[in-house]
Parts: C-alpha cells; structure tokens; sequence
C-alpha cells in the first residue's frame, strides 16, 4: 500500500493544521489507520488510530481532546486535525496503516507513509 501525508507546515503555538493521508493499493476501507510523529532527537511515538469503519478512536494521552482522527473511506484518505498546538507537537508526522480492522494497542503498523513536517513555534 501506498501513503502519501500531506498538510504539515509552520504553525504558531495555539494554532491548527489538518494532515490528510492518501492511500492506495490495498482495500483502504478493511484496515485500522493510525498516526506516529517523531520529533528531532526523540523516537518514533504513537499518536492516533482509528478502526476500519471509523467507529472507535484511539488517541496517546498528549494529544487527547486537542487532536481528532478521521476517515474518509470513499476517498481513501484519513486525516489528522490538530488544534491548540504547543512547541513539543513539533515532529514529523507518519501515516500507518495496520493489519486488521480494528486498532490493538500496541500493534505494529504494517506500512508507513513518507512523514510530513509539522513545527510548532512558540
């Protein structure tokens, strides 16, 4: 499967961005999607999942109530919209795909998109 992020970009401290991710390549409708970042020097964390059919959320306890995940399965793309920004969301952020229809914490995603930038000044 193929992801392609995009959305990232230079946002002062409050502000929102939304990240879209475009799949192709594989049924995007039967599989759980998710979000990691990464921030320089730090390693590659979880940020958000979100179930096949987009009924059930998972979210990492930094960003939950200021970041929503979404799908939207006739255009097959899911998408990240992030509100009330602070400096340490800078990172870049990855769109994953995983194996089965629903999210199990702490599974591995089975692809990876190619990352966007997101920074956050303060």
């Amino acid at each position: 499967v193929q992801l392609q992020a995009s959305g990232g970009g230079l946002v002062q401290a409050g502000g929102s961005l939304r990240l879209s991710c475009a799949a192709s390549g594989r049924t995007f409708s039967s599989y759980a999607m998710g979000w990691f970042r990464q921030a320089p020097g730090k390693e590659r964390e979880f940020v958000t999942a979100i179930s096949y059919s987009g009924g059930s959320t998972y979210y990492a306890d930094s960003v939950k109530g200021r970041f929503t995940i979404s799908r939207d399965n006739a255009k097959n793309t899911v998408y990240l919209q992030m509100n009330s920004l602070k400096p340490e969301d800078t990172a870049v952020y990855y769109c994953v795909v995983y194996g089965s229809r629903w999210y199990i914490p702490g599974s591995a995603a089975t692809d990876w998109g190619q990352g966007t930038l997101v920074t956050v000044s303060s």
